[in-house]
């Protein structure tokens, strides 16, 4: 939020400024947080629209500079005027907003598939789950996203040191390196209820279970 020269933050002004918004792609699909700051500075370039949780109507910036702000609702306040706090925005474009790739690890690999047995589609919970190289190591295959899922120890155990082809399997679909989840360096005190809605239960759970 740009301030005029007589109105300086207050520490709970400034505050709220670095609080997180969630970042959406044209998809609807959770791929970021940034600060408050600077999604308002998206909003303003026109780089996003923000959300309006109750109705998920979007607005551009100067509809959503003209919002108003209720005694209970977080808000940026000045003596001239209450802004408030975009909670969720959607991106008409992704200048500004550098999307990152998680690091590999069995942790975010268990985000990616949803703790599901890329194969069969079973989910019997994560120690049950092992991670299967698509084309087995003995053959040269490395720990990548693409090369990697997740397997129930049935169909570990079926497909052995082959590759799907081989073995007669089907994976569920394309392994691929997964959009930065939003909620991997969100402490659980700062997740907003009304990013919810657009994350799956089961990454939800594993995101803020630490």
């Amino acid at each position: 939020m740009v301030m005029r020269g007589d109105e300086q933050p207050t520490e709970t002004h400034a505050s709220r400024l670095d609080q997180l918004t969630m970042v959406l792609d044209e998809s609807w699909l959770a791929i970021h947080t940034v600060s408050v700051r600077h999604a308002l500075r998206l909003l303003a370039t026109g780089a996003a629209r923000g959300v309006v949780p109750e109705s998920n109507e979007t607005l551009d910036f100067d509809r959503w500079m003209e919002l108003e702000v209720a005694a209970h609702e977080h808000a940026i306040r000045s003596v001239r005027k209450s802004v408030r706090i975009p909670e969720v925005i959607v991106l008409t474009r992704y200048r500004g907003v550098p999307l990152r790739t998680p690091s590999f690890s069995r942790r975010n690999l268990m985000r990616r598939d949803r703790h599901q047995c890329q194969y069969c589609g079973v989910k019997p919970g994560t120690h049950e789950l092992s991670i299967d190289h698509v084309m087995p190591r003995s053959r040269g295959g490395r720990s990548t996203w693409e090369n990697c899922v997740l397997a129930c120890r049935r169909c570990n155990r079926k497909k052995r040191n082959r590759t799907p082809h081989q073995a007669g399997m089907l994976l569920l679909k394309e392994p691929r390196a997964p959009r930065w989840s939003p909620f991997v360096e969100v402490p659980r005190t700062h997740i907003r209820p009304s990013w919810e809605r657009f994350v799956d239960a089961k990454v939800w759970q594993s995101a803020v279970a630490s």
